[in-house]
Protein backbone atom coordinates (compact mmCIF):
# COMPACT_ATOMS: atom_id res chain seq x y z
CA UNK A 1 0.00 0.00 0.00
CA UNK A 2 1.08 3.66 -0.85
CA UNK A 3 -0.07 6.16 1.72
CA UNK A 4 0.29 9.99 1.07
CA UNK A 5 -0.26 12.13 3.72
CA UNK A 6 -0.33 15.22 1.51
CA UNK A 7 -1.66 16.27 -1.78
CA UNK A 8 2.05 17.67 -2.71
CA UNK A 9 3.73 14.86 -2.11
CA UNK A 10 1.84 12.39 -3.96
CA UNK A 11 2.01 14.81 -7.22
CA UNK A 12 4.82 12.45 -8.76
CA UNK A 13 1.87 9.52 -8.27
CA UNK A 14 -0.55 11.16 -9.77
CA UNK A 15 1.17 12.41 -12.72
CA UNK A 16 2.40 8.79 -13.16
CA UNK A 17 -1.86 7.45 -13.23
CA UNK A 18 -2.61 10.55 -15.51
CA UNK A 19 -1.19 8.39 -18.83
CA UNK A 20 -3.87 5.93 -20.03
CA UNK A 21 -0.63 3.58 -21.27
CA UNK A 22 0.68 3.15 -17.76
CA UNK A 23 -3.38 3.09 -16.37
CA UNK A 24 -3.43 -0.03 -19.35
CA UNK A 25 0.11 -1.61 -18.25
CA UNK A 26 -1.21 -1.98 -14.32
CA UNK A 27 -4.49 -3.90 -15.55
CA UNK A 28 -2.44 -5.93 -17.70
CA UNK A 29 -0.58 -6.85 -14.46
CA UNK A 30 -3.58 -7.12 -12.35
CA UNK A 31 -4.84 -9.93 -14.79
CA UNK A 32 -1.29 -11.57 -15.49
CA UNK A 33 0.55 -11.15 -11.75
CA UNK A 34 3.79 -10.90 -13.60
CA UNK A 35 4.47 -10.62 -17.61
CA UNK A 36 7.93 -9.80 -19.08
CA UNK A 37 8.51 -6.47 -20.99
CA UNK A 38 8.12 -7.93 -24.40
CA UNK A 39 4.65 -9.36 -23.54
CA UNK A 40 3.31 -6.31 -21.95
CA UNK A 41 4.55 -4.71 -25.13
CA UNK A 42 2.74 -7.30 -27.56
CA UNK A 43 -0.63 -6.72 -25.61
CA UNK A 44 -0.38 -3.06 -26.01
CA UNK A 45 0.86 -2.79 -29.64
CA UNK A 46 4.01 -0.98 -28.76
CA UNK A 47 7.77 -1.28 -29.14
CA UNK A 48 9.55 -2.24 -26.09
CA UNK A 49 11.40 0.71 -26.50
CA UNK A 50 8.34 2.90 -26.03
CA UNK A 51 7.29 0.81 -22.95
CA UNK A 52 10.75 1.38 -20.95
CA UNK A 53 9.72 4.55 -20.12
CA UNK A 54 6.11 4.00 -18.73
CA UNK A 55 7.65 0.76 -16.74
CA UNK A 56 10.60 3.07 -15.36
CA UNK A 57 8.15 5.65 -14.36
CA UNK A 58 5.57 3.13 -12.59
CA UNK A 59 8.54 1.49 -11.20
CA UNK A 60 10.21 5.22 -9.57
CA UNK A 61 6.28 5.79 -8.22
CA UNK A 62 6.67 2.47 -6.32
CA UNK A 63 3.75 0.81 -8.16
CA UNK A 64 5.86 -2.23 -9.57
CA UNK A 65 8.76 -3.99 -9.97
CA UNK A 66 10.73 -4.36 -12.79
CA UNK A 67 13.34 -7.53 -12.02
CA UNK A 68 16.02 -9.44 -14.63
CA UNK A 69 14.58 -12.78 -15.84
CA UNK A 70 16.67 -15.26 -13.91
CA UNK A 71 15.58 -18.33 -16.38
CA UNK A 72 18.06 -17.98 -18.77
CA UNK A 73 16.18 -15.94 -21.18
CA UNK A 74 18.61 -13.15 -21.67
CA UNK A 75 17.84 -9.21 -20.21
CA UNK A 76 14.29 -9.64 -20.40
CA UNK A 77 12.88 -7.82 -17.77
CA UNK A 78 9.79 -9.72 -15.41
CA UNK A 79 7.17 -6.92 -13.94
CA UNK A 80 4.61 -7.12 -11.57
CA UNK A 81 2.63 -5.21 -9.09
CA UNK A 82 3.97 -4.71 -5.50
CA UNK A 83 0.86 -2.31 -4.49
CA UNK A 84 -2.42 -3.67 -3.51
CA UNK A 85 -4.21 -0.04 -2.27
CA UNK A 86 -3.46 3.54 -2.33
CA UNK A 87 -4.21 5.90 0.38
CA UNK A 88 -4.48 9.97 -0.17
CA UNK A 89 -5.23 11.99 2.96
CA UNK A 90 -6.97 14.89 1.70
CA UNK A 91 -7.70 16.40 4.93
CA UNK A 92 -5.32 18.71 6.33
CA UNK A 93 -2.19 16.95 7.65
CA UNK A 94 -1.28 16.47 10.72
CA UNK A 95 1.55 18.44 12.62
CA UNK A 96 4.43 15.57 11.99
CA UNK A 97 6.39 17.76 14.10
CA UNK A 98 4.88 16.28 17.40
CA UNK A 99 5.62 12.25 15.70
CA UNK A 100 8.23 9.38 17.19
CA UNK A 101 8.48 6.86 14.79
CA UNK A 102 10.46 3.67 15.61
CA UNK A 103 10.58 0.01 14.40
CA UNK A 104 10.76 -3.53 16.12
CA UNK A 105 11.99 -6.76 14.60
CA UNK A 106 9.70 -9.21 13.73
CA UNK A 107 11.69 -11.15 15.69
CA UNK A 108 11.28 -8.94 19.00
CA UNK A 109 8.12 -9.88 20.45
CA UNK A 110 7.75 -9.68 24.67
CA UNK A 111 5.47 -12.81 24.41
CA UNK A 112 3.61 -15.58 22.38
CA UNK A 113 0.95 -18.53 22.73
CA UNK A 114 0.95 -20.27 18.83
CA UNK A 115 0.41 -23.39 17.57
CA UNK A 116 2.30 -25.65 14.24
CA UNK A 117 2.76 -25.23 11.52
CA UNK A 118 5.04 -22.42 12.57
CA UNK A 119 8.68 -21.39 12.41
CA UNK A 120 11.22 -18.48 12.23
CA UNK A 121 13.92 -17.74 9.97
CA UNK A 122 16.81 -14.60 10.11
CA UNK A 123 17.74 -13.88 6.25
CA UNK A 124 20.54 -16.53 6.65
CA UNK A 125 18.98 -19.64 8.09
CA UNK A 126 15.49 -21.13 9.64
CA UNK A 127 16.16 -20.94 13.75
CA UNK A 128 15.88 -24.23 14.96
CA UNK A 129 12.89 -26.81 13.56
CA UNK A 130 9.91 -25.91 11.60
CA UNK A 131 6.49 -26.90 13.72
CA UNK A 132 8.49 -26.61 16.90
CA UNK A 133 7.06 -24.16 19.13
CA UNK A 134 9.94 -23.88 21.52
CA UNK A 135 11.88 -22.10 19.20
CA UNK A 136 9.83 -19.49 20.18
CA UNK A 137 11.91 -18.56 23.08
CA UNK A 138 15.21 -19.59 21.78
CA UNK A 139 17.39 -16.39 21.76
CA UNK A 140 17.80 -16.46 18.16
CA UNK A 141 13.78 -15.69 17.67
CA UNK A 142 15.17 -11.81 18.52
CA UNK A 143 17.22 -11.77 14.91
CA UNK A 144 13.83 -13.36 12.75
CA UNK A 145 12.95 -11.58 9.65
CA UNK A 146 10.45 -13.62 8.66
CA UNK A 147 7.93 -15.82 11.37
CA UNK A 148 4.66 -17.78 10.58
CA UNK A 149 2.02 -20.08 12.91
CA UNK A 150 -1.20 -21.30 12.29
CA UNK A 151 -3.14 -19.72 15.14
CA UNK A 152 -2.48 -17.59 18.51
CA UNK A 153 -0.54 -14.74 18.51
CA UNK A 154 2.70 -12.86 19.31
CA UNK A 155 2.73 -9.66 21.31
CA UNK A 156 5.23 -6.99 20.98
CA UNK A 157 6.11 -3.77 23.48
CA UNK A 158 6.25 -0.66 21.52
CA UNK A 159 9.08 1.78 22.51
CA UNK A 160 7.18 4.95 23.72
CA UNK A 161 10.01 7.75 24.32
CA UNK A 162 7.61 10.62 23.23
CA UNK A 163 8.31 13.82 25.54
CA UNK A 164 7.13 13.99 29.22
CA UNK A 165 3.50 15.57 29.89
CA UNK A 166 2.44 14.45 26.21
CA UNK A 167 -0.69 12.74 25.42
CA UNK A 168 -0.75 10.19 22.23
CA UNK A 169 -3.11 11.12 19.49
CA UNK A 170 -3.04 8.59 16.81
CA UNK A 171 -1.05 5.43 16.90
CA UNK A 172 0.14 4.07 13.46
CA UNK A 173 1.41 0.30 12.75
CA UNK A 174 3.22 -0.58 8.93
CA UNK A 175 3.75 -4.35 8.62
CA UNK A 176 3.81 -6.69 5.96
CA UNK A 177 1.78 -9.63 6.59
CA UNK A 178 -0.26 -12.27 5.12
CA UNK A 179 -2.27 -15.75 5.89
CA UNK A 180 -0.51 -19.26 6.54
CA UNK A 181 -1.59 -21.99 4.65
CA UNK A 182 0.16 -25.51 4.55
CA UNK A 183 2.91 -24.67 1.79
CA UNK A 184 0.99 -21.63 0.14
CA UNK A 185 -2.12 -20.92 -1.27
CA UNK A 186 -3.16 -17.32 -2.92
CA UNK A 187 -6.87 -17.92 -1.73
CA UNK A 188 -6.58 -19.14 2.17
CA UNK A 189 -8.36 -16.46 4.03
CA UNK A 190 -7.53 -15.80 7.67
CA UNK A 191 -8.99 -13.04 10.57
CA UNK A 192 -6.19 -11.22 11.96
CA UNK A 193 -6.98 -9.18 14.95
CA UNK A 194 -5.06 -6.34 16.62
CA UNK A 195 -4.84 -5.70 20.19
CA UNK A 196 -4.06 -2.69 21.70
CA UNK A 197 -2.88 -3.28 25.98
CA UNK A 198 -5.78 -6.56 25.59
CA UNK A 199 -8.21 -4.21 23.68
CA UNK A 200 -9.00 -5.73 20.29
CA UNK A 201 -9.46 -2.82 18.44
CA UNK A 202 -10.21 -4.57 14.94
CA UNK A 203 -9.73 -7.38 12.58
CA UNK A 204 -8.18 -7.90 9.03
CA UNK A 205 -9.10 -10.88 6.50
CA UNK A 206 -5.91 -11.64 4.84
CA UNK A 207 -7.27 -12.99 1.67
CA UNK A 208 -4.33 -15.87 1.27
CA UNK A 209 -0.35 -16.81 1.27
CA UNK A 210 1.27 -15.82 -1.30
CA UNK A 211 3.57 -17.82 -3.39
CA UNK A 212 2.95 -17.56 -6.89
CA UNK A 213 6.23 -14.97 -7.65
CA UNK A 214 9.41 -14.42 -5.44
CA UNK A 215 9.12 -11.41 -3.02
CA UNK A 216 11.39 -8.53 -3.87
CA UNK A 217 13.58 -9.09 -0.97
CA UNK A 218 13.26 -12.39 -0.10
CA UNK A 219 16.34 -14.32 -0.04
CA UNK A 220 17.89 -16.97 -2.91
CA UNK A 221 18.29 -19.76 -0.24
CA UNK A 222 14.34 -19.41 0.28
CA UNK A 223 12.56 -22.09 -0.74
CA UNK A 224 10.27 -21.57 -3.63
CA UNK A 225 7.16 -22.99 -2.12
CA UNK A 226 7.33 -21.36 1.19
CA UNK A 227 5.44 -18.09 1.98
CA UNK A 228 7.32 -15.01 -0.38
CA UNK A 229 5.49 -11.57 0.29
CA UNK A 230 2.78 -10.74 1.92
CA UNK A 231 0.56 -7.04 1.64
CA UNK A 232 1.96 -3.81 3.51
CA UNK A 233 -1.20 -3.19 5.99
CA UNK A 234 -1.87 0.08 7.71
CA UNK A 235 -3.59 0.10 11.36
CA UNK A 236 -4.49 4.06 12.25
CA UNK A 237 -5.90 4.31 15.72
CA UNK A 238 -7.34 8.35 16.21
CA UNK A 239 -9.66 10.29 17.96
CA UNK A 240 -12.33 8.90 14.88
CA UNK A 241 -11.83 5.43 15.74
CA UNK A 242 -9.23 2.28 14.07
CA UNK A 243 -8.73 1.54 10.33
CA UNK A 244 -6.88 -0.17 8.04
CA UNK A 245 -5.53 1.39 5.06
CA UNK A 246 -7.53 4.33 5.68
CA UNK A 247 -10.74 2.19 5.77
CA UNK A 248 -13.00 1.99 9.63
CA UNK A 249 -12.81 -1.42 11.06
CA UNK A 250 -13.79 -0.08 14.21
CA UNK A 251 -14.97 2.62 17.06
CA UNK A 252 -12.20 2.11 19.51
CA UNK A 253 -10.28 5.34 19.43
CA UNK A 254 -6.87 6.84 21.50
CA UNK A 255 -8.97 8.36 23.93
CA UNK A 256 -10.64 5.32 24.79
CA UNK A 257 -7.26 3.55 25.38
CA UNK A 258 -5.80 6.28 27.82
CA UNK A 259 -2.47 6.72 26.22
CA UNK A 260 0.35 9.49 27.35
CA UNK A 261 4.16 9.40 27.83
CA UNK A 262 3.86 7.10 31.04
CA UNK A 263 1.44 4.09 29.11
CA UNK A 264 3.05 0.72 28.47
CA UNK A 265 2.25 -0.03 24.61
CA UNK A 266 1.48 -3.57 23.90
CA UNK A 267 1.00 -4.45 20.11
CA UNK A 268 -0.64 -8.33 19.86
CA UNK A 269 -1.15 -9.50 16.34
CA UNK A 270 -3.63 -12.91 16.57
CA UNK A 271 -5.56 -15.51 14.68
CA UNK A 272 -8.41 -16.48 17.42
CA UNK A 273 -9.15 -20.12 17.78
CA UNK A 274 -12.89 -19.38 17.52
CA UNK A 275 -12.50 -17.17 13.97
CA UNK A 276 -14.80 -17.78 11.21
CA UNK A 277 -11.24 -18.47 9.33
CA UNK A 278 -8.42 -19.64 11.19
CA UNK A 279 -5.66 -19.48 8.12
CA UNK A 280 -2.95 -18.65 9.83
CA UNK A 281 -0.34 -15.72 9.97
CA UNK A 282 3.07 -14.50 8.49
CA UNK A 283 5.19 -11.41 9.35
CA UNK A 284 7.90 -10.35 7.02
CA UNK A 285 10.42 -8.14 7.93
CA UNK A 286 13.15 -6.47 5.60
CA UNK A 287 14.81 -9.23 4.24
CA UNK A 288 11.62 -11.07 3.01
CA UNK A 289 8.38 -9.85 1.04
CA UNK A 290 8.22 -6.95 -1.27
CA UNK A 291 8.90 -4.24 1.14
CA UNK A 292 12.32 -2.82 2.80
CA UNK A 293 10.58 -2.59 6.06
CA UNK A 294 10.47 -3.98 9.80
CA UNK A 295 7.28 -3.64 11.83
CA UNK A 296 6.82 0.49 11.88
CA UNK A 297 5.35 2.35 14.74
CA UNK A 298 4.82 6.40 14.54
CA UNK A 299 3.15 8.01 17.55
CA UNK A 300 1.60 11.56 17.08
CA UNK A 301 1.22 13.50 20.57
CA UNK A 302 -0.05 16.52 22.04
CA UNK A 303 0.41 18.33 25.44
CA UNK A 304 -1.74 16.64 27.91
CA UNK A 305 -4.92 18.44 29.44
CA UNK A 306 -3.82 21.75 32.21
CA UNK A 307 -6.26 19.94 34.41
CA UNK A 308 -4.33 16.84 34.35
CA UNK A 309 -0.75 18.40 34.26
CA UNK A 310 -1.34 20.62 37.71
CA UNK A 311 -2.62 17.19 39.21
Amino acid sequence: MIHITSLDDGLELFKALGSDIRIQILKILLENNQMSMNQIANELNISNGALTGHIKKLEECGLISASNDSSGHGNQKLCSLIQDRILVEIEKPIDLSNVYNTSIKVGQFSSHNICPTCGLATSSFVIGELDDVRYFDHPDHFNADIMWFTKGYVEYVIPNLIPRNQKITQLSLSAEISSEAPGIDNDWPSDISFYINDTLVGTWTSPGDYGDVRGMFTPEWWPQNWNQYGLLKLLVINHKGTFIDGLKISDITTSELKLDYTSTIRFRIAVEEDSAHVGGLTIFGKSFGNYDQDIVVSINYEPLDTEKNTK
